[in-house]
């Protein structure tokens, strides 16, 4: 959802920049008034080069004002109102609230530790007992002593991976595969606490064990290495799953050792990108010359650990790996760019970012909390009004149906700036963290909540404060929250209204079916030769095996793999450039030689111009359908909401910078 309301506002080009000093009303809608800043702040961001002649400013209100009629409609119909949208906003309102929340000198500090230890790969493995975050005491404890027996079985001397993959031991479901190793990783490839362990613990150590979100491990360091920095490559694939039958198996490994024999003879980016457009078996690659999004020290991306091995071994950028085995298929990688890690200067403001939206952000929240309780005069009450708690909790606790009702007098637990915080306010938070309390004593879960309660209070008063505060703070707030309620009313109104309206979407493409024809068509099968040799006698066996394309496919290739190709298909000649500008009969045709390689075309039928069905172009057919109901809307809201524009401060924006 996040990724689908940027995009959204992106696309409407709404964001945010530093608050302009403007304050002149450039343009009213259903009496709100927009100011110059707002749309300055608007205009800037979305513009590297902002120009203010009267043409792109009228271009550009033209987009605004579509943005703020469908806002208008949202917010006149309720949408933000609507439980679940208000729910999201919040969550995503934290989220923004978060780096203003956290102490600036312990978070630097963080920063500087992540590039420390991005110089530093660790190769580690683990094991894993799975725990819920409100496990009791008692499971919490027979995790951990399990754990350390585990420990001391490894200290006596066995394997790890051998007790890893004992019984009752690892839950980890890879550890099957690999006894427990995680490879090597390096900062922000791991969880913080599983970092801040693996970096701590010398090689060949056995930490202790420590929890995360998944449970209790322990882990061993088995080697740290200088970071290898960070690689872009490509691949061509020769698919061949761990489940694959031996015949398979070996059918892939010598097509992808032919492949390769080929390259290495006659290696070129033309080549290379021919023959990953003829034979990877990689979708998600294939059509951008096998390229993989980049990986290594200072990414987040991560390969297994025998394609990074060899990524990283070949020498010379273009350069190719022999073919290597992993458990999606063989692969020839071969080497784009490389480059070492950046400095510090170069990577500060990237890995702030990350910091601000890691785990790393928590454990600075401490130090700013005690911060605040300076900065807005924190007292505490007296702590016979807390213990109070600890004599009044019963069993029904456990079960969520406790309450204070015996409670005489609301006394204040702590104050913060203007507000006071009573025990009424911390029974509704204990009430709603009794599922947290499993296993516990009543003083230890009244401890352990009144420190939660107070820290997450004092944050709450802060973050109550953030909008007024910081501008940027709260411009980004408005973004998300217009976001939000423009993405469900588009939704609504415009983009599933589109694919629901089944009746409505046929009559559409019914009137306008003529927009979408078929040009003249072959439906052919087509025999892709690598030599004349085979395209001759791929056409004298057409003759005796009439078109049977699996028969003369699997003795053709009898020798290798990448003799003969067949595709059946519906051809445009225009668009298919093998077929452009040639002339083909009923029945089979002459070989004939196109870019390096020979066909034989097989005509079955030729198809004169008619429309597409709606099956065919449904896709289409839907965003045109989309197209004209936003059309209608918009004419709608135009109507309904009245917009004035004061051109005297739009035509004149820029003239004070």
């Amino acid at each position: 959802m996040f990724k689908k309301i940027f995009s959204l506002v992106s696309i409407i080009f709404f964001a945010v920049v530093n608050t302009h000093s403007q304050n002149s009303v450039v343009m009213e809608i259903n009496g709100q008034k927009v100011t110059e800043s707002e749309f300055l702040q608007i205009y800037l961001k979305n513009n590297d080069d902002p120009k203010y002649d009267k043409a792109s400013l009228d271009e550009y209100m033209d987009l605004f004002k579509k943005f703020k009629l469908k806002v208008a409609e949202a917010e006149a119909l309720g949408y933000d109102t609507i439980p679940k949208l208000k729910k999201e906003l919040e969550g995503y309102r934290k989220q923004l609230a978060l780096p203003y929340l956290i102490d600036s000198v312990e978070n630097k500090a963080m920063v500087t530790q992540a590039y420390d230890r991005l110089k530093t790969e660790v190769r580690a493995s683990h094991i894993l007992l799975q725990l819920k975050p409100t496990a009791s005491v008692k499971d919490t404890l027979v995790a951990y002593s399990r754990l350390m027996e585990l420990r001391k079985r490894i200290l006596n001397g066995e394997k790890f991976d051998v007790v890893a993959k004992s019984k009752n031991s690892s839950q980890d479901p890879s550890v099957v595969e690999n006894g427990g190793d995680l490879g090597f990783f390096t900062a922000f490839q791991m969880l913080y606490s599983f970092e801040e362990t693996a970096y701590t613990t010398e090689v060949g150590e056995i930490s202790m064990p420590f929890r995360t979100k998944y449970g209790y491990h322990i882990l061993q360091v088995t080697d740290k290495r200088p970071a290898r920095g960070t690689m872009k490559c490509a691949h061509l694939m020769i698919s061949s799953p761990s489940e694959s039958s031996a015949e398979d198996a070996q059918s892939a490994e010598k097509k992808i050792k032919e492949i390769y024999a080929l390259l290495v003879d006659s290696l070129s980016d033309k080549q290379w990108k021919n023959y990953v457009a003829k034979y990877s078996d990689d979708p998600s690659s294939s059509r951008k010359s096998g390229e993989l999004p980049v990986f290594g020290s200072g990414t987040s991306q991560r390969m297994v650990p025998v394609f990074e091995d060899a990524a990283f071994s070949i020498k010379i950028d273009g350069g190719i790996s022999k073919p290597i085995k992993t458990d999606y298929g063989f692969h020839i990688i071969r080497r784009l760019e490389w480059n070492d890690l950046k400095s510090f200067n170069e990577m500060q403001n990237e890995l702030q970012k990350r910091v601000n939206k890691d785990d790393r952000s928590k454990k600075t929240q401490d130090v700013f909390v005690s911060k605040l309780k300076l900065k807005y005069g924190f007292i505490e009450g007296e702590k016979q009004y807390r213990d109070w708690f600890v004599q009044n909790l019963d069993s029904s606790f456990f079960i969520g149906k406790w309450n204070a009702e015996s409670l005489k007098v609301d006394h204040v637990l702590f104050s913060l700036g203007n507000k006071n915080y009573r025990q009424m306010d911390f029974e509704n938070h204990l009430r709603k963290s009794y599922r947290g309390g499993r296993g516990k004593d009543f003083q230890s879960i009244v401890d352990q909540q009144y420190k939660l309660w107070v820290k997450k209070e004092v944050l709450a008063y802060e973050e109550s404060l953030l909008a007024s505060k910081y501008p940027e703070y709260k411009a980004l707030v408005q973004e998300y929250h217009d976001g939000i309620i423009l993405y469900e009313v588009m939704s609504d109104k415009v983009w599933n209204k589109a694919v629901k309206d089944t009746t409505g979407l046929k009559s559409f493409y019914e009137i306008q079916k003529t927009k979408y024809m078929w040009p003249d068509r072959l439906s052919a099968t087509v025999y892709i030769c690598a030599s004349a040799e085979i395209s001759e006698k791929v056409y004298k066996m057409l003759k005796k095996k009439k078109n049977n394309s699996k028969v003369i496919l699997e003795e053709i290739n009898e020798n290798s793999e990448l003799n003969l190709d067949v595709k059946m298909n519906k051809y445009v000649q225009k668009s298919t450039p093998f077929m452009n500008g040639k002339s083909f009969e009923f029945g089979r045709n002459m070989a004939y030689e196109f870019e390096e390689k020979f066909y034989v075309v097989v005509v079955d039928e030729k198809l004169p111009s008619m429309p597409k069905e709606l099956s065919e172009i449904k896709g289409a057919v839907i965003s045109d359908y989309q197209n004209h109901l936003e059309k209608y809307w918009m004419k709608e809201l135009v109507q309904k909401y009245p917009i004035k524009i004061n051109e005297d401060v739009l035509y004149n924006l820029g003239t004070n910078d």
